[in-house]
């Protein structure tokens, strides 16, 4: 499985890059901080509910999550499900704020 770190993900951001982001988190955790792109909750990766991301196929994805833990079972489970450049985010939102806050 492909990681990224946040220092790494924060560099290509502050460059401008155009990235697809993944939020695997729960709603509540979505709705305290997030850094964008589109929400999922993990449960409906499981069951390949991935109709969302379908044109995100061949594409990098960086998938996160709160820890790094479920981004990276959803992460798995989308390259069993056929997408071939999804990127977890190591250390989640829990590294993202303890590095850069909210920002």
């Amino acid at each position: 499985m492909n990681t990224i770190t946040v220092e790494k993900l924060k560099e290509r951001l502050d460059s401008g890059e155009e990235l697809n982001f993944l939020d695997v988190r729960e709603d509540h955790e979505r709705a305290e901080f997030n850094i964008g792109g589109k929400h999922i909750p993990v449960g409906k990766i499981q069951l390949f509910e991935t109709e969302d991301i379908e044109d995100w196929k061949d594409q990098e994805i960086i998938v996160y999550c709160r820890s790094g833990n479920r981004s990276g079972i959803a992460t798995n489970i989308l390259l069993q499900a056929g997408f071939e450049k999804p990127i977890n985010l190591a250390g989640g939102m829990l590294a993202w704020r303890e590095k850069f806050g909210d920002k």
